[in-house]
């Protein structure tokens, strides 16, 4: 295995992700957890969104989004995604592609309960990524919403997670003169062993 020591050192890639997202929550100013999430569609037109990245568990990197929106539909068709995340503070970014499963029992409901009523209310009434006639109608969705659900509601059937379990796992930290350090961890399918290459910046 590769020769890797401080900020790269570790024999696990969820584990050395988690430490670097940890260090980003203490000097990142907002959102240490936002992902620029690809997909592509079926005609493999790329297409890329920021969401927040909800966990890091040692079988992949979780969020949570609408199931009809279009980054749904695009991995569900192609059963594949990419995220990056990039931390200003830290010069450091982390590049993740793998496969992606739908996480649509216990850890979705928990999610789902854990955030805030209008969160929750909200996510019932916005039929995301479909076209909408003006805010006002909205918000007339939610209100409808919270008198029909009240203030605990379940968590909607077409709402719930993804986990990309990646195949590819790449720790970029910035260097001087722009030669950077760059490992990559890949693997030939999730259940294959890791195998660590130094990159040139």
């Amino acid at each position: 295995m590769t020769e890797r020591s401080g900020i790269f050192a570790g024999d696990d890639p969820f584990a050395i992700a988690r430490e670097w997202l940890a260090e980003a929550e203490k000097s990142e100013i907002n959102d240490p957890n936002a992902v620029a999430l690809s997909t592509v569609d079926d005609a493999g037109m790329p297409n890329v969104r920021m969401v927040l990245l909800k966990e890091i568990t040692d079988t992949g990197f979780w969020f949570y989004t609408n199931y009809g929106s279009v980054k749904a539909r695009e991995i569900e068709h192609s059963g594949t995604a990419a995220m990056v995340l990039h931390w200003k503070s830290l010069r450091r970014q982390l590049r993740v592609r793998g496969v992606v499963i739908k996480e649509d029992g216990p850890e979705a409901d928990a999610y789902y309960a854990s955030r805030s009523l209008k969160s929750r209310l909200g996510a019932w009434a916005s039929k995301q990524s479909q076209p909408l006639a003006s805010r006002s109608k909205l918000m007339a969705d939610v209100a409808k919403v919270t008198a029909a659900k009240g203030s605990n509601p379940p968590r909607p059937p077409f709402w719930g997670g993804y986990r990309i379990a990646p195949v590819e796992v790449e720790f970029w930290a910035d260097g001087a003169f722009r030669l950077h350090d760059r490992f990559v961890w890949r693997r030939k399918t999730v259940d294959s062993e890791w195998r660590v290459q130094r990159l040139s910046p």
